[in-house]
């Protein structure tokens, strides 16, 4: 923590949680073990962010592609996430932290969609950390979701396709009232983007990690945080042109 840059924190990280399933292999568990560790990595996590003065913190909780999963750790998954938001709400709401989401929530169940909508009136008025779940999201289902909403538009005569421009499209994404993220984290040693903020990586900084989820811990989010502040961000100029500003 001390390593780090007050003035370079980036606003919004946000981190593909992966490995939960390897790491309990290795124990000889069953993937649900590792979900269920998992929860802790969250809280440090969330812990850790609150720290260092990020404004946004993202998690890639449940994917659209997660679904093909067995139907046993799906429903296993949703019983735990539904047990920790309503179990996590008292702390955020002690943290100051606002709960949000991200992705096609209209398909998730009736007890989840319930406690989410608890949980985000819950928090809507805490003004520190904003932390988004990203649940049942794919960045393409969202993109498509985008282009169908920009030609109901024209069908409809509300907009031309000429308007049709990138803060336009933003506007239309999921993320549209979160700014796009400066870091991205993976862990578990994949390196992927895994269909996750395709649009909004489009400048991101990412950072890859052996450790698996399970066992991250705040320490972690702080080494992340210190190599994306080694960097330098040059959005298509030269160094040159970067140190005039």
């Amino acid at each position: 923590m001390h390593r780090l840059d007050k003035n370079k924190i980036p606003k919004h990280v946000a981190i593909i949680m992966d490995g939960n399933g390897r790491w309990a292999k290795r124990l000889g568990q069953k993937r649900i073990f590792g979900h269920r560790h998992a929860l802790t990595s969250v809280r440090s996590t969330v812990e850790g962010a609150n720290e260092t003065g990020i404004k946004y913190l993202t998690l890639f909780t449940f994917s659209t592609e997660n679904w093909n999963r067995p139907k046993d750790e799906i429903e296993e998954l949703m019983n735990m996430l539904a047990s920790a938001i309503e179990k996590e709400l008292p702390e955020l709401k002690k943290n100051n932290v606002r709960l949000t989401t991200i992705g096609n929530i209209a398909k998730m169940n009736d007890k989840i969609r319930e406690k989410l909508k608890k949980a985000t009136i819950f928090t809507a008025e805490n003004t520190g950390l904003t932390l988004t779940l990203a649940l049942n999201y794919g960045s393409r289902e969202e993109i498509v979701e985008c282009v169908k909403c920009c030609v109901r538009e024209i069908i409809n005569k509300k907009t031309d396709i000429d308007e049709i421009n990138e803060p336009m499209i933003s506007s239309k994404l999921y993320t549209r009232d979160i700014p796009d993220p400066e870091l991205i984290i993976r862990t578990s040693g994949e390196k992927r983007i895994s269909n996750f903020l395709l649009w909004q990586a489009a400048y991101s900084e990412f950072y890859f990690t052996e450790t698996f989820w399970p066992d991250f811990r705040k320490q972690h989010l702080f080494d992340a945080i210190y190599d994306y502040q080694q960097r330098e961000r040059r959005f298509g100029k030269t160094s040159e042109q970067i140190k005039k500003i």
